[in-house]
């Protein structure tokens, strides 16, 4: 009987590596994937557990996806993820319409725990933080297009952020060996990846846990003599580690991404401290000083927390003045949320919900002006992109990005004419610039468009 699978994978990209290495198992054991939730006999939730409103995310999926149950008989409802292993047994009590819950450490048996079967409601996870650590031989199933994909070169993490649970969630740092690393690049390469984008938690602290110096300059190195992709991106940098031997690296290697995700998180010297993040202002201007000295038009993107336990306006004030001086191209903002087992948790200080929301339109909305003119430089320039397809505002336009815009978090460019096809990277001329996108024409191309 043929078995079929819906699966919804919530939070980060490097849950959504473990959702591909589910897939794997779960198509090799015989699931076919389907579209829709009503075809599935199998709803599978990869959950995210890191702030309340993703486990409120987690939770109202599961609820919606039990509905489908009641319609059928035989459908199984399955939580995976972050949220399970945070939670544990308690979810079974929370939760009775899910049938199975299983922790990080043991997802990628999904297919054999299914295959087991039980009248009895199960939740398969081990107590404390997580300790498994893929390599090359868990096979994956891209759920990205094929031209592009994600590597994710440790698990865990040591810095323990006030605000943070992932420590507690995914355990210590955990770094792949380089060999590892390079053997499933070959592999992503061969399936027709043409951008691969490094994810970790913390990308700087790849190795830490081998005592290497600067093991990602090293495995960077590697990546770039053992494999032939054009576009490797960073995600996920600590502010106070980004070497120099790393940005000299980028610098004399066009095929690492002039690009760069480094959460700063905020900017004022109180809140970093008490963040627990191992750095201050000063650090922070002589960071982006010595990156636009390596690399001048490189493409900058951070995260901002505002409402942080004892912000007050004058921390906020900093934050605008600091991007206002810094010019990012990308900025994400979050309100800080109450996490109960974080540090943050037990700090003085809260901060209203009303005044949180309100410091952070206030930061979003300098950035977009901030955003707007630093898009403007492009227009008139003619940019290598990398063509995604059909436009999803409409089947009119093609788009794809710019070695300055990260897959499904930064902006796009809208192509308007040109013969391309999804995953070729091809010369754009930009002709103009919105708040997050670009529009531009393929050069040399012929009228119209092609997918």
């Amino acid at each position: 009987m043929k078995k079929t699978l819906y699966l919804v994978s919530l939070g980060c990209a490097k849950n959504l590596v473990d959702s591909e290495v589910m897939l794997a198992a779960l198509e090799r054991d015989g699931y076919t994937v389907v579209a829709e939730p009503q075809q599935a006999d199998l709803l599978l939730v990869n959950t995210c557990g890191f702030i309340r409103p993703a486990v409120e995310e987690a939770i109202d999926t599961l609820l919606e996806l039990a509905r489908y149950k009641t319609d059928a008989t035989g459908v199984q409802l399955v939580a995976t993820g972050c949220m399970v292993q945070r939670y544990g047994a308690d979810l079974a009590t929370e939760l009775p319409e899910v049938d199975l819950f299983v922790g990080l450490d043991d997802f990628p048996e999904i297919a054999g725990l299914l295959r087991a079967g039980s009248p009895e409601r199960r939740v398969v996870t081990r107590p404390g933080p997580a300790a498994y650590l893929m390599d090359r031989t868990a096979p994956r199933r891209l759920s990205t297009p094929s031209h592009r994909s994600y590597l994710k070169i440790t698990e865990g993490c040591d810095n323990r952020c006030a605000y943070c649970m992932i420590p507690a969630i995914r355990g210590r740092l955990r770094s792949r060996t380089v060999e590892d690393l390079v053997a499933e690049a070959q592999s992503l390469e061969a399936c027709g990846v043409r951008e691969l984008s490094l994810i970790a938690q913390d990308l700087t602290a790849y190795g830490n846990d081998f005592g290497r110096k600067d093991a990602l300059v090293v495995l960077l190195a590697h990546l770039l003599e053992h494999t032939a992709i054009p576009w490797f991106r960073l995600l996920y940098l600590y502010p106070s580690s980004v070497s120099d031997a790393l940005l000299a690296l980028m610098a004399s290697e066009p095929r690492i991404l002039p690009y760069l995700d480094i959460p700063l998180q905020h900017v004022s010297d109180r809140m970093l401290r008490r963040m627990h993040r191992h750095y201050g202002r000063a650090t922070l201007d002589a960071l982006v000083s010595r990156i636009r000295r390596f690399l001048p038009d490189c493409a900058l993107r951070t995260t901002m927390l505002v409402g942080f336990p004892g912000e007050t306006e004058e921390d906020v004030d900093q934050m605008v003045d600091a991007l206002r001086c810094w010019q990012f191209d990308h900025v994400g903002v979050f309100p800080y949320a109450d996490e109960e087992g974080s540090a943050a948790y037990e700090f003085s200080g809260k901060v209203g919900e009303e005044e949180k929301e309100a410091r952070y339109r206030r930061v979003m909305e300098a950035q977009a002006e901030i955003s707007r003119k630093r898009l403007g430089r492009f227009v008139g320039r003619t940019e290598q992109v990398l063509i995604e397809g059909v436009s999803a505002e409409s089947d009119l336009l093609l788009e794809g990005r710019t070695r300055s815009q990260a897959p499904d978090i930064d902006g796009c460019v809208l192509i308007t004419a040109g013969q391309v096809n999804p995953g070729d990277i091809v010369p754009v001329h930009i002709i103009e610039a919105h708040v997050y996108d670009l529009v531009g024409e393929v050069v040399g191309g012929e009228e119209g468009l092609a997918t």
